[in-house]
């Protein structure tokens, strides 16, 4: 077992954040294929969450923090980005609280429809090539 001076298995570590990323995108693309428009955003979310805490683990040699913000994750794994990637990580995240919180899923759902979720997705793929590259 390789651990860093945090105590931690940072490979095993990166190696999960990476593979249930892609399990999460998989999902994500069974999802809009089944109508599942405002689900499938929510793990597009959560499969770019997780490569961003793969940066961080593999960068820090320590768990990524506890926090669902794409733009803030960003920032703390000292990732420079565009105005537009920006952006796109903050519209993300609001797919993480508007699928999961009832307050918000009848207006959200209304706005996912095929076209305005397919936009995403290739948004969402265009990220994770991205982000892998740092990996």
């Amino acid at each position: 077992m390789i651990e860093d001076s945090n105590g931690i298995n940072v490979e095993k570590i990166v190696k999960h954040w990476i593979d249930t990323s892609e399990d999460d995108f998989r999902t994500m693309q069974a999802l809009y294929t089944s109508g599942s428009y405002g689900w499938a955003l929510f793990l597009g979310h959560l499969s770019i969450e997780k490569l961003l805490k793969a940066i961080y683990v593999n960068k820090y040699g320590k768990h990524a923090p506890f926090i669902h913000n794409l733009y803030r994750l960003s920032e703390l794994c000292n990732i420079e980005m565009t105005r537009e990637q920006s952006d796109w990580f903050d519209k993300i995240s609001s797919f993480n609280i508007n699928a999961r919180y009832d307050d918000y899923k009848r207006e959200f759902y209304s706005l996912c429809t095929p076209d305005f979720t397919k936009e995403w997705i290739n948004k969402i793929e265009t990220l994770r090539s991205w982000i892998k590259l740092m990996l």
